[in-house]
């Protein structure tokens, strides 16, 4: 399945093009707008940026947590390190353990939530971020002929940006 995705200034010419769309005979149901009053990002299937965010740190935490208790734990260990000394040996490596523990969910937070929230969304962001700034998208769904043709179509509205994805 081939997309093609146009960016439109505003509500009117997003409307010419679709009508422009429909006259030259490609199916509506291959044709979405996107935009205040039409389909949302969430509606359309758009990736919410919060979510890959949540799914990139959850995913570093089953490593980081375990691996961060150990490496404290060690690191007490091999240094001899005492943070309570009423604790003994044993209650020191625990505590530094624990320690490396939070401090491998804090990097997993930080870093998979960050990497998750600018990378792992592609190009959805900035989609989302023009329908959040007021304009309307138009997303064709089809063959690679059939977004050729919209391509040239949609040429002629003069959209901001023009872009087609091979799924």
């Amino acid at each position: 399945m081939n997309y093609l995705v146009a960016v439109l200034p505003n509500r009117i010419q997003a409307e010419a093009a679709y009508t422009a769309l429909e006259k030259e005979g490609l199916p509506k149901e291959q044709i979405n707008i996107l935009g205040q009053g039409y389909k949302s990002a969430d509606e359309f299937g758009f990736i919410n940026p919060n979510e890959q965010a949540r799914k990139g740190a959850s995913r570093l935490v089953t490593w980081l947590v375990p691996f961060g208790f150990a490496a404290g734990y060690l690191f007490n260990l091999l240094t001899g390190i005492e943070i309570i000394p009423a604790l003994g040996a044993i209650g020191n490596h625990l505590i530094a353990g624990v320690l490396g523990a939070v401090s491998g969910g804090l990097g997993a937070y930080f870093v998979g939530g960050g990497v998750g929230l600018t990378v792992g969304s592609g190009d959805a962001l900035p989609y989302r971020n023009r329908l959040n700034a007021g304009k309307y998208l138009i997303v064709i769904e089809g063959t690679e002929e059939l977004t050729r043709q919209a391509t040239r179509i949609l040429r002629s509205f003069e959209p901001e940006n023009i872009q087609g994805y091979a799924g």
